[in-house]
């Protein structure tokens, strides 16, 4: 693991004494400025060419979601998703939460349709118990910019140390929390976040869609929510370095 993350431009001070303390006492970080320009215009237009070219088996080989456009397996559709799941900063984040050994779970992307995307407060990865280790991390890619009316992602700063899940505490987990706060932010950021904070969408009360990808990380002891042996393939295998393949685990 600690050569992967060095040979990857991961060190003890890749991020700031700052932003692992919010990573602790918050649950996320949220970075500006991550995607140059050109990146940001090349993702997009690669993710609307997938979305053409999937049309309704779009998102299958993970999740497909009502009210939503998804895709999945990026990490085989393109060298421009590359840089997402290998990204220092993201690393460095990861490995600060998780504390031990971890791979890329999936890479997905995901978009609110006009008037729908609304999500209940959950975490990723369930109910823990008081004390248990974290074992999932999430990152969002911003590709177009979160605003308080496209369907950007709430959290509840802090959730993480919480036992158990939202519903244990509120009556309704589709409803707003007092401490809620909206991830906003122009595109080419990156939130970072403990997947055990409580989160979830917003209602896109915009005439666009709002486009964002997922890279999703878990502590190696774990299944990946996307196989990725079972899925790389020998394109991407061969274009990417001894360091990615060891976080796809392939």
């Amino acid at each position: 693991m600690e050569e992967a993350l060095t040979s990857l431009d991961v060190t003890d001070h890749t991020l700031t004494e700052q932003e692992k303390k919010q990573l602790d006492e918050q649950g996320f970080l949220l970075l500006t400025g991550i995607m140059e320009s050109d990146w940001i215009h090349q993702v997009r237009e690669s993710y609307e060419t997938l979305m053409r070219r999937e049309g309704q088996s779009a998102g299958m080989e993970v999740h497909q979601e009502t009210g939503t456009r998804r895709l999945a397996d990026l990490v085989n559709k393109g060298e421009v998703f590359d840089r997402m799941y290998t990204h220092p900063k993201v690393l460095a984040g990861v490995y600060h939460i998780l504390k031990r050994e971890f791979n890329l779970s999936s890479l997905n992307a995901r978009d609110a349709v006009p008037g729908q995307g609304h999500q209940a407060l959950h975490a990723d990865w369930g109910a823990r118990t008081q004390g248990e280790p974290f074992h999932v991390v999430n990152s969002i890619w911003l590709i177009d910019e979160f605003t308080a009316d496209n369907g950007a992602t709430r959290v509840v700063p802090g959730t993480q140390h919480q036992a158990g899940s939202p519903g244990d505490y509120m009556s309704d987990p589709q409803g707003e929390h007092p401490d809620q706060q909206l991830i906003l932010a122009p595109a080419g950021s990156v939130a970072i976040f403990n997947a055990h904070v409580w989160h979830g969408g917003t209602t896109n009360r915009t005439a666009t869609t709002r486009r964002a990808c997922h890279a999703y990380y878990t502590a190696s002891e774990h299944e990946q929510q996307l196989d990725q042996k079972e899925y790389i393939r020998k394109s991407t295998y061969d274009r990417i370095t001894e360091a990615a393949r060891y976080l796809l685990n392939v």
